[in-house]
């Protein structure tokens, strides 16, 4: 599947302009990406619904994107296995080895160390 045909959700959005979780949403909605916004304490973000949790989104996402600390990651594998998500990106910071190592157990693909914006050539 073509990464555009992905739905892409985003952990951690942020309504700071300086912060990576809202430069890495802006971004991919800039680029035409399939992207939800997750943050349990913002409702809106450049006009799009950002949804307090995974388990509130209309649709199980392809991916989902970690820029949270690596204490919140570690509870999104948890609700990414409860959900059936295949994928995880664990952005730089976000990512523990408890999380890693939860994330390989389930059978979820994880990428860490490597920023997906740079490995995607968007930034």
């Amino acid at each position: 599947m073509d990464l555009k045909e992905k739905l892409i959700a985003v952990v951690g959005v942020s309504s700071k302009e300086e912060k990576f979780g809202f430069r890495i949403f802006r971004d991919l909605l800039k680029r035409g990406f399939k992207v939800k916004g997750v943050n349990p304490k913002i409702t809106e973000l450049l006009g799009e619904r950002i949804y307090p949790s995974l388990k509130a989104l209309e649709a199980i996402p392809d991916l989902v994107i970690t820029v949270v600390s690596p204490g919140v990651t570690d509870r999104v594998v948890e609700e990414c296995r409860q959900l059936g998500v295949k994928e995880i990106w664990m952005q730089p910071g976000s990512e523990s080895e408890n999380a890693i190592k939860k994330a390989k157990n389930y059978g979820i693909r994880v990428t860490h160390n490597a920023c997906f914006m740079v490995d995607n050539k968007i930034w």
